[in-house]
């Protein structure tokens, strides 16, 4: 990781309380794409794929504070470097509720992402608005403060330039938040109009905005703390206590919503006045972020140049559909009585198996060599290449080489060649994207 001493993370301090004055930005927003990244691959995906803003956790004091890929807190100097080397924004979610004891990290964190030029905060908890109001960050209100209506909206706009709305709104009731805030002319601390984003894509929580106390009463892991063992998504019985028969609760897994999936009208959500476009998936694997950011990038311009219609989409839902998901819905847009997922885990039509480690790459050729550790491969397999400063490299295989000869198979302890269209790294790894029922 590259070395930022002069935005490492200090020691908890007083702030000091002297109001932030924000320069009036364009009044009218472009639509924003933001991506979730919670590791390095994950986020070099991202902005290959076209993300105009990237969010992410840093550890602790965010929703995913507990994923498997979370990035840590002294990871944020190489984030943003890489987020605006790459001309975009990225946002630092501290959405966790936050108890006293949590507010002295809170501030360092927000102090740290001062310094790092983080390009807003997402926050929930009012403790944690007014510091970051007081540093002079951009302050953006996460879904799990519920905001449902324009007098709350309002109340809160004294602090934040943007709203992530409750997730149960239709789109209908987010068309009417948006008319009044045209019409009183609402504005955030940056002087711009109040900005609307709202989730486009992903995981889908059956309690309110996100915010349950499940796994907190079976487990004392809170969600509200990021520490969610989404136990709701497991199969159940019920138990007769004077017999001691059981019933399984049949087969829809009642507590597991169908993910989210609006690329099918994301027209109609920007004629809401929806500007951001969320894509949840923060502990998602990299693969999935490169599909999905990718898909709703070409969905998105096509809205803006006028050239959105259901053929496109059509074009883009089998590789939504290839990547991990519970099966999809229009969640609560349209009013609309909603999917569950009917089985545990993932509805994906392919999963990634691991070949092995990337061994040589020869730039003027564009040939890769990967040593085959763990599974065969074979010509016309998709394959994946990832990796921390790669991202993620895909492509079909043609041409597979072994020692240099043309081959149809390649067996476990082999060394393979083949054509790759972009740059690869010796820290990458080979996957194969397998159809699910195949070996």
């Amino acid at each position: 990781m590259a070395d930022h001493p002069e935005c490492g993370l200090e020691a908890p301090f007083k702030l000091s309380y002297v109001l932030f004055h924000r320069n009036t930005m364009s009044e009218s927003p472009n639509l924003e794409l933001l991506a979730p990244a919670g590791c390095y691959p994950s986020l070099q995906a991202a902005l290959n794929n076209g993300a105009d803003a990237i969010y992410f956790g840093l550890a602790q004091l965010n929703m995913r504070a507990r994923a498997r890929r979370s990035f840590e807190g002294g990871d944020l100097p190489e984030i943003m470097e890489r987020i605006h080397a790459a001309g975009k924004k990225g946002y630092l979610t501290i959405n966790t509720i936050l108890y006293d004891h949590d507010l002295p990290l809170a501030t360092s964190l927000l102090v740290e992402a001062k310094r790092c030029n983080v390009d807003g905060v997402i926050v929930s908890d009012i403790a944690g608005m007014e510091a970051a109001f007081e540093l002079g960050l951009e302050i953006h209100i996460s879904t799990q403060l519920s905001i449902s209506n324009y007098p709350s909206l309002k109340f809160f706009a004294r602090w934040a330039d943007r709203v992530v709305l409750a997730r149960e709104l239709t789109l209908g009731a987010i068309k009417r938040i948006h008319k009044e805030i045209e019409a009183n002319d609402l504005r955030g601390p940056s002087g711009r109009p109040m900005e609307i984003e709202a989730f486009a894509h992903g995981a889908l929580c059956v309690a309110v905005s996100g915010r349950c106390d499940m796994s907190l009463y079976t487990s004392n892991a809170s969600a509200n703390r990021g520490a969610c063992e989404q136990n709701c998504r497991r199969e159940y019985t019920v138990t007769d206590t004077q017999t001691g028969k059981q019933l399984v609760v049949d087969n829809n897994y009642i507590m597991s919503p169908n993910d989210l999936c609006t690329i099918e009208f994301i027209d109609r959500m920007v004629d809401a006045g929806i500007t951001t476009f969320k894509l949840e998936g923060r502990a998602r694997a990299p693969e999935y972020v490169d599909a999905v950011v990718g898909a709703y990038r070409k969905a998105i311009d096509a809205v803006e140049d006028g050239s959105f219609t259901p053929e496109l989409v059509d074009t883009l839902m089998p590789g939504l559909n290839k990547v991990y998901n519970r099966g999809f819905s229009t969640g609560f847009y349209f009013g609309r009585e909603g999917g569950w997922s009917g089985a545990p885990g993932s509805k994906a039509t392919h999963r990634k198996v691991l070949v092995g480690p990337v061994r040589n790459y020869f730039a003027k050729a564009g040939v890769v060599v990967v040593q085959i550790t763990d599974s065969k491969v074979s010509s016309g397999d998709d394959y994946l290449l990832v990796g921390p400063t790669t991202g993620v490299v895909k492509g079909r295989l043609e041409d597979l080489r072994v020692e240099g000869e043309p081959t149809e198979l390649a067996k476990q302890g082999s060394m393979v060649s083949f054509a790759v269209p972009e740059r690869v790294r010796l820290s990458d790894r080979m996957f194969i994207m397998v159809p699910v029922g195949n070996a």
